[in-house]
């Protein structure tokens, strides 16, 4: 553990800034999870409805600085790929 003020301080925001960043990881899975579960049903209106809060939840994600910015957009455009490949 630290001894200096500062570094004691600066590892107490760090430990809070990961548990943070951790949050909003956890979110961005579990909703890439549910959209690809629609797409692997097969159901597109659905897929796509889905697609909307899964982009939501990046586009928030990179805005807060826990995944960059284009790293958001190549997984959006992963995903809106495999919907529009549905039939």
């Amino acid at each position: 553990m630290a001894n200096i003020k500062s570094a004691v301080k600066r590892a107490k925001q760090s430990e809070a800034s990961r548990l943070r960043n951790r949050s909003v990881k956890s979110s961005v899975l579990s909703a890439r999870k549910k959209v690809l579960a629609a797409i692997g049903a097969g159901n597109k209106e659905e897929a796509q409805k889905i697609y909307s809060a899964y982009t939501s939840t990046l586009d928030k994600a990179a805005k807060k600085g826990v995944i960059a910015k284009n790293n958001a957009s190549r997984k959006k455009s992963r995903i809106a790929v495999s919907i529009a490949k549905m039939a």
